[in-house]
């Protein structure tokens, strides 16, 4: 997938931020920004895979706890102070813990716990990005929402969902309220990814990974590349009319009722 004959260098000197840059979708994003000319930022928790993301795309890794307002504004802070700018911002850290299930069996505790990482996260990493945009009068915000904040599922992480379809409206509010002032936000909607995380999940239970399986047209689940691409596209002047959008990359699941056999 992410044999490119050619390599686009649509992001020459500019400054991205991705956050959960250690794994899946966030690796193959800082992988990807970086290849097309970016300055990348790359944000998470995990030390150990920070800087080992930040030291193979030739980027700078920073330590932070997407939950902490603190920490957030001093990540936005560090990618200007080092490189100038602030035009690409990824806000893609997220979590999908076990004990986030049915309504009926989840806590309290799971719950705020969910939205805080994958919705308030959101809230405070656009919080950040958008000062540093708006004197700029330009910039590309893409927040990770999901193929779930557009559809239901009977095999719920209630939490989970409700987070995403928090970032899919948040997204679109910002992109409307700040469009002319030169700043794009968009939702990106990935469907099933084939990470770790995933992977881990269904070797476990290979019955679940049936039951899924069986809605993508496609017939198979996202590579973490594939998603990458559209980061790209977003981050990039291509996408130059696309704001406020539903970017749904899932393999045609949001648009099938009965899918191929």
């Amino acid at each position: 997938m992410s044999d490119h004959t050619f390599v686009c260098r649509r992001l020459a000197d500019r400054t991205a931020v991705v956050t959960g840059a250690g794994s899946g979708i966030g690796l193959a994003t800082a992988r990807r920004l970086a290849s097309e000319g970016a300055r990348v930022v790359c944000a998470d928790i995990d030390e150990t895979a920070g800087k080992a993301a930040a030291a193979e795309t030739g980027g700078l890794f920073v330590k932070v706890d997407v939950t902490s307002p603190e920490e957030v504004e001093a990540l936005f802070k560090t990618a200007y102070d080092t490189y100038g700018s602030v035009d690409v911002a990824f806000n893609n850290a997220g979590i999908s813990p076990p004990d986030d299930d049915s309504i009926l069996t989840t806590g309290l505790d799971a719950w705020k716990r969910v939205q805080e990482v994958n919705l308030t996260s959101v809230y405070l990493c656009c919080k950040a990005a958008l000062p540093y945009m708006q004197r700029q009068g330009k910039g590309s915000i893409i927040n990770t929402a999901s193929f779930v904040a557009v559809m239901g599922a009977a095999t719920s992480q209630i939490s989970y969902t409700a987070s995403k379809g928090g970032v899919l409206a948040m997204s679109r509010e910002l992109g409307v309220q700040f469009a002319r002032e030169g700043i794009r936000v968009n939702a990106l909607c990935p469907g099933p990814v084939n990470t770790p995380l995933l992977k881990e999940l269904f070797a476990k239970d290979p019955e679940r990974a049936a039951r899924r399986l069986v809605h993508v047209p496609v017939g198979r689940f996202a590579e973490p590349e594939e998603i990458a691409a559209a980061v790209a596209f977003l981050a990039s002047d291509d996408s130059s009319f696309v704001n406020a959008a539903e970017f749904l990359v899932d393999g045609g699941i949001a648009g099938a009722y009965v899918t191929p056999l």
